[in-house]
């Protein structure tokens, strides 16, 4: 068994059946996180980094999920049948995974995480070496891969070394965060709300915050493999928000499951998404000389408010289309160093290689301790009516080939003027399509929300 690096010709990365925007996505035991394509993942990650070196460290990191260990043990079998060398730090955060892989000289990194999604989903993150996801064409190259060779694995004699309760690796990490903190910052004695997810950031974050000199009200940090995501975090941090108001915390954080992305919620229990992380980390970061050039890059879904309330600042938006990796490359392209999405997925590039939850609480707690409440922070984002309806679909056919839907948008956008927007996308990780509606008025998101939803139905509805 041989990797033979392609040329890319003839790869198309968008036509990819096993990575999604996000890596790849299943249900534990089902295809394709059953035990044999596991192991020719592994085995197709280790057969490509031997084409860059001997000897490849990999490091394997994971969530919570009850399924993570024996993903991981399988990814590793893989990686070990290639002559590379699996390295686990056992439960950490996807991005620690990758600071430490760029930082420590790892020839990639492995995430098992189905990051935001409940339980019973997991998944598999690659991370390359400069601590960043692979590019499509590579994801590409290494797919053909794994679906071109079939069969067990080859003998393997070593197994992963792994590090479960090793916290070496865990501290060399949370130092670099704690290098983070603004100048002039005092997070001591600050109290903060962190709402763990009961995911990878529950003994990180608390452990951070309060080696920091913060008074930490932890809560949802208690894990048994189920309950991840439930009810909790950053996708419902409404337990987050109401805990803040009761302790009279100075902010709150709720995390994801694999602590990427992360909201806040002010001293009143207001909610701050990624866009008011947005507008305060630029404003804050303009003033004392650290943002680079005027430009924020944000993605499609970024609320209109967003966008005005940069402009008051002589600060300017640029949109993305809606993934980490594509805000990355757009920052790159125009030198921008602050970027993200309204989920809470912010990408600070001076101090890492991805979007980092802790991370952004770090440079939060920095801003409220020096600027002042996040409320005030905060006060003149007005958001626009929004709302996102997903709609599940059978297939993803390109969307300007059902001229009943792109008709419709097309109608839309014209009737909301510059006073509104319409987003329709397929989503990468799930068959589902997203239609997001932005205007002034709530009846005008309604309509045209509603239409379009039952346009796709009609369409492509599964």
């Amino acid at each position: 068994m041989c990797f033979r690096p392609s040329s890319g010709a003839g790869l198309d990365p968008m036509s990819k059946k096993l990575f999604g925007t996000d890596g790849i996505r299943g249900v534990p035991g089902e295809y394709p996180l059953d035990d044999a394509t596991l192991d020719r993942v592994g085995l197709a990650l280790g057969e490509f980094l031997r084409t860059l070196s001997a000897r490849p460290r990999v490091l394997l990191g994971r969530d919570t999920r009850e399924s993570g260990p024996h993903i991981s043990e399988r990814i590793a079998r893989g990686l070990a049948a290639a002559g590379a060398e699996p390295i686990s730090a056992g439960v950490l955060t996807t991005p620690g995974v990758a600071w430490l892989v760029n930082e420590e000289g790892y020839a990639a990194g492995v995430v098992v995480s189905a990051s935001h999604n409940p339980y019973h989903d997991n998944g598999v993150k690659l991370i390359s070496a400069a601590g960043m996801k692979f590019p499509d064409s590579v994801e590409a190259e290494i797919e053909e891969y794994i679906l071109a060779h079939n069969g067990t694995l080859p003998p393997v004699g070593r197994q992963v070394n792994e590090y479960k309760d090793d916290e070496k690796l865990h501290d060399d990490y949370l130092k670099g965060l704690r290098k983070a903190v603004l100048d002039g910052a005092k997070i001591g004695g600050m109290k903060i709300v962190l709402d763990c997810a009961n995911g990878a950031a529950s003994h990180l974050a608390p452990w951070l915050f309060r080696s920091l000199g913060a008074e930490v009200v932890a809560m949802n940090d208690a894990p048994d493999g189920r309950n991840i995501n439930a009810n909790c975090g950053s996708l419902d941090p409404e337990g987050m928000q109401k805990r803040v108001t009761e302790v009279s915390a100075a902010m709150g954080v709720a995390f994801d499951g694999d602590a990427d992305r992360a909201v806040f919620a002010t001293s009143s229990g207001k909610l701050v998404d990624g866009d008011g992380v947005l507008l305060v980390a630029g404003r804050y970061l303009k003033s004392i000389g650290k943002l680079k050039g005027t430009v924020i890059v944000g993605t499609t879904m970024a609320n209109l408010g967003l966008e005005r309330a940069l402009e008051k600042s002589g600060l300017s938006l640029t949109r993305a289309a809606v993934g980490d990796r594509y805000v990355l490359e757009e920052m790159q392209r125009c030198g921008a160093n602050l970027g993200g999405e309204q989920s809470g997925h912010i990408l600070f590039t001076d101090d890492a290689t991805t979007g980092d939850g802790m991370l952004t609480a770090v440079k939060m707690a920095s801003i409220v301790s020096t600027a002042g409440p996040l409320e005030k922070l905060v006060k003149d984002l007005k958001i626009f009516p929004q709302t996102i309806v997903n709609v599940r679909v059978r297939q993803k056919p390109p969307l300007n080939l059902l001229p009943e839907v792109s008709n419709l948008v097309a109608e839309a956008e014209k009737a909301l003027g510059n006073s509104g927007r319409v987003v329709v996308r397929y989503s990468g990780t799930e068959p589902l399509a997203r239609v997001m509606v932005e205007a002034e008025s709530d009846a005008d998101v309604k309509h045209w929300s509603n239409s379009l939803a039952s346009a796709l139905k009609s369409t492509i509805g599964a």
